[in-house]
């Protein structure tokens, strides 16, 4: 028989009851909908998404104890249609020997199962054999099938707060029963503080590296002999999922709202956690052109240094270079009325498909295109008064007087619209007279 006291501290620090749960208010707190769900007995099939080490599978087991239902468990890492099939058959024994009693089955890693595992779910789901619990880091909107994912009922789970890894902490270094059973003076603030650092919101990372500076306390007090175990501190940073995407978004969007703070504080946090630098250089050169554009525009030429000193000068030096751009755009007046125009004129194109370019605008190399007319009654407008030819007409007939560009009042882009205002009136002007 296996001795509980070898089991990681994670493990044995495991919540037995909703109680002592730490963290996940949103979901647990007395009148939150995870609570009040339990309380009425019949929980739905449901999925638990969030980022490791934040309570997945403990809630899921306590979903299971709440309403008294055999807990069957399996990685979709390991586990195919055979194993589905099995758990199904204990599921449906469990109802024959006992009616009234429910099966919960948990699938850690939900997204990592294929569109036919999934499927194999459904029947067992739709008639009451299971209540599935899934477990996912990733979107269950892109990972699971729509048929599975509208039987399912979506939990989002945050990482844990400082002050809950803290209390968390406090609870695994004192508890006799199942923790560390050390008096909290033994725990030097210093090294607390740090842990809670590295844990980076993660109970079960915080607890592992409990266990190492339990190890290292007989041995020395210094916050460096810490260091030297535990490690650098690595943020939570998915390179491909949803956490990286909602930080690029927090960066672009800090840099449209024009808060530099922010936007240094969003690009520091992705080169943190290890963002490709080439990546991000290029996103804010996408930033220059997309929410700034002719208000300002040397804000590209200001993203596209950046990016060719960090391909030059490398990391660190040109990480800086980055922060520079990111900042410069950030204060930056801003305007999108070129991506607006572009979109417009595309638009427009895809509407009205292939119109002729009108004769005036052809070309006419030859004596056979200038006998059909090409370039008939074009004026050269540099030689026009004022630079303008007026009332020469540059669209095709079909989208005379359309109007894509409406420049914004910020910056540069101010002048331009005075400008753009004035030759407009002027050729309508010319096409009232002609």
């Amino acid at each position: 028989m296996s001795d509980p006291a070898a089991a990681p501290l994670a493990e044995r620090l495991r919540p037995r009851t909703l109680d002592e749960v730490v963290g996940q208010r949103h979901l647990l707190a007395p009148q939150a909908p995870l609570r009040m769900l339990l309380a009425r007995g019949q929980p739905p099939s449901l999925v638990f998404w969030g980022p490791p080490g934040v309570g997945k599978t403990t809630l899921a087991r306590l979903v299971a104890t709440q309403v008294d239902a055999l807990f069957l468990s399996l990685s979709a890492v390991l586990a195919g249609v055979k194993e589905i099939r099995e758990a199904v058959a204990r599921a449906q024994a469990e109802r024959r020997a006992l009616p009234a009693r429910r099966t919960v089955l948990f699938i850690d890693e939900i997204h990592r199962f294929n569109k036919a595992q999934q499927d194999a779910l459904l029947p067992f789901v739709e008639d009451g054999t299971l209540i599935l619990i899934g477990a996912t880091t990733e979107n269950p909107g892109f990972e699971l099938n729509g048929a599975l994912l509208s039987r399912l009922r979506v939990f989002v789970l945050e990482p844990l707060a400082a002050d809950e890894i803290e209390q968390l902490l406090r609870r695994a270094w004192s508890d006799g029963e199942r923790g560390l059973g050390e008096a909290p003076e033994r725990l030097p603030p210093a090294w607390r503080e740090r842990l809670v650092q590295v844990a980076d919101g993660d109970a079960r990372k915080a607890l592992l590296l409990l266990e190492s500076a339990h190890e290292l306390i007989e041995r020395a007090d210094d916050p460096a002999a810490l260091d030297a175990v535990i490690g650098r501190a690595l943020r939570r940073f998915d390179k491909g999922g949803d956490h990286f995407y909602d930080q690029i978004s927090a960066l672009h969007k800090s840099v449209r709202g024009s808060d530099p703070d922010a936007a240094l504080y969003w690009l520091l946090r992705m080169l943190d956690g290890g963002a490709d630098p080439h990546y991000l250089a290029r996103r804010i050169a996408r930033m220059a052109y997309e929410d700034i554009g002719l208000a300002e525009p040397a804000a590209l030429r200001q993203a596209l240094d950046a990016w060719q000193a960090y391909e030059r000068i490398g990391s660190p030096e040109g990480e800086l270079a980055l922060a520079q751009a990111v900042v410069y755009l950030a204060c930056a007046p801003k305007s999108t009325a070129v991506y607006r125009a572009y979109q417009a004129a595309r638009e427009a194109v895809q509407r009205h498909g292939a119109q002729p370019v009108p004769l005036a605008l052809r070309n006419a190399p030859t004596a056979l295109q200038k006998s059909l007319g090409h370039g008939q009654g074009y004026r050269y407008d540099p030689d026009q008064p004022g630079g303008l030819a007026a009332g020469q007409r540059y669209l095709p007939e079909a989208l005379h007087g359309a109007r894509f560009y409406e420049p914004g009042n910020q910056g540069v882009e101010a002048r331009i619209a005075e400008r753009l205002a004035a030759l407009r009136r002027a050729r309508e002007a010319g096409e009232t007279s002609g």
